[in-house]
């Protein structure tokens, strides 16, 4: 995973939302699945997890965010993009700002992928910088299966969400109702999603957070430079930190998310 990513088996789209067209790039077939990029953007390592998505009976959508296509995620261009996107209007990357406005236009995608991919619903996989948008795409009724990954937001508050008190309120009230759940992953020592960013999750929506820790020794001792320089700890669960080793701790929570989808979107 030391190259770019040409993304050539992804059909490449222009999907518009309110006005607004971003670039997602399709694959697969079944209910769908939104795989959000992380930081700095769509990388090797995000492909390779929507293909994995896909392999297991899915239609993948990967919105096009921030940074480079398919771009293998060097430190130098990385720290670019999260410049660029922490004083972006579309993101609230700090304290105080309330949920991310991007999260209304990828909520419209989810109602696009479940009308032309069918099924129950749709799930949803955040990671890093869009972990959190997993569960503020659930004030979609379409969304039933959301995935936090090492949820980042706001940066500078790690025992704060990135919700506004309103959508807090209502995702919790929509999770007790209908009996819906969350995934989500990050490492032990995380210094970017820290334990008390999973107890904020935990006061909003109780039993219905399924919070997973793996221990920091357990990552990728050679992730891009991007994670190795500028991250500088071990973040990226089933990315850049993830062993592709059958029984290792990263793998079996990308078999566990995969498990989740199937049951929540009835995929045998």
């Amino acid at each position: 995973m030391t190259r770019d990513d040409p993304l050539a088996d992804f059909a490449h789209r222009t999907v518009e939302v309110g006005g607004v067209a971003k670039t997602v790039h399709v694959t697969g077939s079944g209910p769908a699945v939104v795989v959000m990029p992380e930081m700095p953007g769509i990388s090797p390592d995000v492909a390779r997890l929507a293909r994995w998505v896909r392999d297991a009976g899915f239609t993948v959508y990967v919105p096009s965010l921030f940074g480079v296509d398919g771009a293998y995620p060097t430190a130098e261009e990385g720290e670019k993009i999260v410049r660029r996107a922490c004083v972006s209007a579309e993101f609230r990357a700090f304290a105080g700002g309330g949920t991310s406005p991007v999260s209304s236009w990828l909520r419209g995608l989810a109602r696009i992928a479940l009308a032309e991919s069918g099924g129950p619903g749709v799930g949803a996989i955040g990671l890093c910088f869009t972990g959190n948008f997993a569960l503020t795409m659930a004030l979609e009724p379409a969304v039933i299966a959301p995935v936090v990954n090492h949820p980042s937001l706001p940066l500078d508050a790690p025992g704060e969400l990135e919700l506004s008190a309103a959508d807090a309120e209502a995702i919790a009230d929509r999770f007790r109702r209908e009996d819906l759940q969350v995934l989500g992953y990050r490492f032990e020592g995380d210094r970017w999603c820290t334990g008390q960013r999973f107890a904020a999750y935990e006061r909003l929506l109780g039993d219905a957070f399924i919070g997973r820790v793996l221990p920091a020794a357990a990552a990728n001792p050679k992730p891009p430079p991007f994670f190795r320089d500028i991250v500088g700890c071990a973040h990226s669960v089933v990315t850049a930190h993830l062993v592709n080793e059958s029984g290792h701790p990263t793998t079996q929570a990308r078999d566990e998310i995969l498990t989740f989808l199937a049951a929540r979107l009835q995929v045998d």
